[in-house]
């Protein structure tokens, strides 16, 4: 009985905390995910103007939500930004090519095997799902790019998101990103030294 109410008390402080307005949170995320989406839509812009949307995959979206809304999920960590992304792409492209003409044999034979990958790596990362999809039901450009669409747009664009959302998310003493032991230790210290000064 014990254990049930502090799993109740649990439970009602985070849906608590999670219903809070922290406009400054927010004021982040925005700018987080205002700029890393925008350096993709300029690139796009001024690079192929003309041709498919390459910089800007419907994933990138999904993954700004989580590398600029809620920068402490595990989901949201380096590792599983870029690793899920790359391993997707390279699991949709070679589905692609396996299973070129039967969409919805290629379709879930993406995601499932991206889906498995990604937990075996360790670098589960949900918006991976859709850059595995993207590979298999995109445009004939898109597929014609084949194993080039891992490096360009997914790695140089998931890189791109990266770096920003390590610059903005450490902007202030309140958000750190990445969430690794290691790395907060070092903010707390850098933060010290930096009050002490």
């Amino acid at each position: 009985m014990q254990k049930i109410k502090r799993s109740y008390r649990k439970t009602k402080y985070i849906l608590y905390k999670e219903t809070l307005v922290d406009f400054k949170e927010h004021f982040w995320s925005f700018v987080g995910s205002f700029l890393g989406i925008g350096v993709l839509a300029y690139l796009q812009s001024q690079t192929l103007p003309d041709s498919d949307v390459m910089y800007l995959i419907g994933s990138f979206g999904a993954s700004s939500v989580l590398i600029y809304g809620i920068i402490q999920s595990p989901l949201a960590q380096p590792r599983n930004l870029v690793g899920g992304h790359v391993i997707s792409a390279i699991v949709g492209v070679t589905i692609a090519k396996l299973v070129p003409d039967v969409m919805w044999l290629a379709s879930a034979l993406a995601v499932s095997f991206a889906i498995i990958l990604m937990q075996i790596t360790k670098t589960l990362h949900p918006p991976g799902g859709a850059t595995a999809l993207i590979a298999v039901t995109g445009s004939a450009h898109i597929k014609a790019m084949g194993y080039w669409y891992v490096v360009s747009p997914v790695l140089i664009g998931v890189l791109i998101l990266l770096f920003i959302a390590i610059v903005i998310n450490n902007m202030t003493p309140n958000r750190y990103y990445p969430n690794h032991k290691r790395y907060r230790k070092f903010r707390k210290l850098l933060h010290k030294n930096t009050n002490e000064d």
